[in-house]
């Protein structure tokens, strides 16, 4: 037999052994007879290299180690999902989902535990593995396909046994089994490395890690539950696409049903509660998601979520423990926090020692006090909270705890204004928020000032050095010099990343500064809807603000008040002043297609989906990925399928690529 003969059968038979133990949970191998077959294959390879194919199974390491992610944008936005915290929220869901497709028949739903892990995107061209990235805002990502290629769960290229699509996108949730978390911590233990907190934080680190020879020491496994782009191949259902993805080698979800109507929404849930914690690892809820994909076409989304689908959340898991202390904390809004110092406890694998209690109000309600024995749970599986005081085991001589008249950190008065349940510190100087709006307008996803972390900017405000966001641009190298622990290659480092942030763009820039209710989403709406011109935003009246789509009469007036305090005003002109510039951003033009949805679907040749979004929103129109009642227009290329259909049945006008060039004057 000749060498490349060999050669492709050993490939062949790896991924036949990766599918067997990854998708159909059914190894036929030892572990060690893998290992023999990994070396066999190397072997062969290093002696042959110009056979090696990028899609071997010996190419998932080997990557030089990146100095930074960059970024990649989805074709799809990958949304977040709306919560049903209760059976009678998840009655109103299939309640909504009837209205929305004005039908009284019974809704097909598609079951599945939501795992606790770290969302990604898996993007095939061909057949072959070509990308991949983070969730990141749902818009954007980290390119992180190096780490995804070491994950031995992914096809490196697609079983081809039945046709394979032009472009497969797929999203997944990447995580960590309970067993090989286990085997992993008692190897690190043993060589006097620290044990990793929990599977959670673990999956997510990993796969943020620059060198991708780490990641692949982690035992990362895939779940694949979603599409995004899918070109050259129609699916009509969520099933359909999960029966098919198998047989491509993408693992699915054994635990996911299909049924139809509510009883079986509440039956799913209620099962869910019972095999949790049978399951190898960590889910915090159940999503249910309707079936049929024109259907979900036709409810279409919200900004954030879909109107399709939602993560019913299960019951948090709680235990009993003692409130050691209550501590009052200081946010960079100037919140006062009380929080409960507790004596540490493990919450579903978790080790928690504080949980909050939100604000005065709610000490009250509950009547907790020092000393307490206390029910908590993470809420949400995430931030921890007290549930309720076990009185029957209250100690004697316990007083109730009010909240401190005077802030914890600078002495000001805290005040509470009438109507509203968190009482703030109102001194714009106080050292803590002074600390909390800089440690976030120099963060990654504002001015992204690398090196600036939590103990520079500790010190800064402590030697009186930074006062607010806009004395960063005012700091020399002497000063960082001459801080603790801060030699003179780091200073220069710092004093260049803050150089560096002075070209950014409106939206970082308005995200930066703080402003309650707004975040990176709202940031990019304000950007591109004033034309990336921040005095026109900061002179935006509520009428102004509110007819733009997606800022609502609360964000707004955060806006307005904001921009109408003076400290504030003073703040950002001395930052301007020290040189940040923006980006240039295309004013948003008024047209015939102000306020009017595109969809567009099918395999484009003529553009990409994204230059097609950005051509529309300079027209003031939007381009939405579902056809609905409320689309103006659909753009098809070839290949164009379900939402062809829909639009047809709904009469919306229906462009080719060439005419939808024509009719925006391209």
């Amino acid at each position: 037999m000749d060498i490349l003969r060999q050669i492709q059968l050993l490939r062949s038979e790896i991924n036949q052994h990766n599918i067997h133990y990854y998708v159909q949970d059914n190894p036929v191998v030892s572990d060690s007879e893998y290992d023999e077959l990994m070396r066999k294959l190397e072997k062969l390879e290093n002696e042959n290299p110009t056979l090696i194919a990028p899609d071997s199974p010996t190419q998932r390491i080997g990557a030089s180690p990146l100095s930074e992610f960059q970024s990649l944008d989805h074709r799809l936005p990958m949304l977040s999902l709306a919560n049903a915290m209760n059976k009678d929220e998840l009655k109103e869901f299939d309640a909504q989902v009837k209205k929305g497709l004005g039908l009284e028949a019974d809704i097909e739903y598609a079951a599945e535990p939501k795992l606790d892990g770290l969302a990604v995107e898996l993007v095939y061209e061909n057949g072959m593995f070509t990308h991949g990235s983070t969730r990141g805002d749902g818009t954007t990502g980290e390119n992180i396909t190096q780490n995804l290629k070491t994950i031995r769960a992914i096809p490196l290229s697609l079983i081809e046994n039945v046709p394979v699509p032009r472009i497969l996108e797929v999203r997944g949730e990447v995580f960590i089994t309970h067993t090989d978390f286990k085997k992993m911590n008692d190897k690190r233990l043993e060589e006097g490395e620290q044990a990793f907190a929990n599977p959670r934080n673990c999956a997510a680190g990993s796969l943020r890690q620059l060198d991708s020879s780490i990641t692949a020491n982690r035992p990362l496994r895939i779940y694949c539950y979603a599409p995004g782009i899918i070109e050259g191949v129609t699916f009509q259902s969520q099933k359909e696409l999960l029966e098919m993805l198998p047989k491509w080698g993408l693992p699915v979800n054994p635990k996911i049903e299909f049924g139809k109507g509510v009883d079986f929404l509440m039956g799913y849930y209620e099962k869910a509660e019972k095999f949790r914690n049978e399951l190898e690892y960590d889910i915090d809820g159940v999503v249910f998601k309707v079936n049929s994909f024109s259907h979900q076409d036709e409810l279409g989304v919200r900004s954030r979520s879909p109107r399709w689908a939602i993560a019913g959340k299960l019951k948090s898991q709680q235990v009993t423990t003692t409130i050691l202390s209550i501590e009052a904390s200081l946010g960079r809004t100037g919140a006062v926090t009380p929080v409960a110092k507790l004596e540490p406890v493990s919450v579903g694998g978790v080790v928690v020692s504080n949980a909050t209690l939100h604000n005065q109000d709610e000490i009250d309600r509950k009547d907790v006090r020092i000393g307490d024995i206390v029910l908590i749970q993470r809420a949400g599986d995430v931030i921890p909270e007290v549930v309720k005081v076990i009185l029957e085991k209250r100690p004697e001589n316990t007083t109730p705890y009010v909240i401190p008249a005077s802030c914890p950190v600078c002495s000001h008065e805290v005040f509470r204004p009438e109507g509203e349940s968190v009482a703030r510190c109102q001194n714009m100087e106080c050292p803590a928020q002074v600390k909390g709006r800089i440690d976030h307008f120099v963060s990654k996803g504002c001015m992204d000032i690398d090196g600036f972390g939590t103990k520079l900017v500790d010190q800064l405000v402590e030697k009186n050095l930074v006062k607010n966001v806009a004395d960063i641009y005012s700091l020399n190298l002497d000063q960082l010099s001459e801080l603790e622990r801060m030699a003179e290659k780091s200073a220069q480092n710092i004093m260049d990343a803050i150089t560096a942030s002075k070209k950014s763009s409106m939206a970082r820039f308005i995200h930066a500064l703080g402003i309650r209710n707004v975040g990176v989403h709202a940031a990019k709406v304000l950007e591109k809807s004033f034309g990336g011109n921040l005095e026109n935003l900061m002179n935006a009246d509520i009428e102004a603000l509110t007819a733009i789509h997606e800022i609502g009469g609360i964000m707004a007036e955060s806006i307005i008040n904001f921009f109408q305090d003076d400290t504030n005003q003073k703040v950002i002109t001395a930052c301007l002043q020290a040189g940040i510039q923006f980006d240039e951003v295309e004013p948003i033009q008024e047209s015939e297609f102000t306020g009017k949805t595109f969809v567009f679907t099918g395999s484009l040749e003529k553009f990409s989906r994204k230059d097609a979004q950005s051509m529309v929103e300079k027209l003031g129109a939007r381009a939405s990925g579902s056809v609905s009642s409320k689309t103006d227009y659909l753009v098809a290329g070839p290949g164009a399928g379900s939402k062809l259909k829909k639009a047809e049945e709904l009469n919306i006008s229906i462009y080719s690529e060439d005419e939808f060039l024509e009719l925006i004057g391209k």
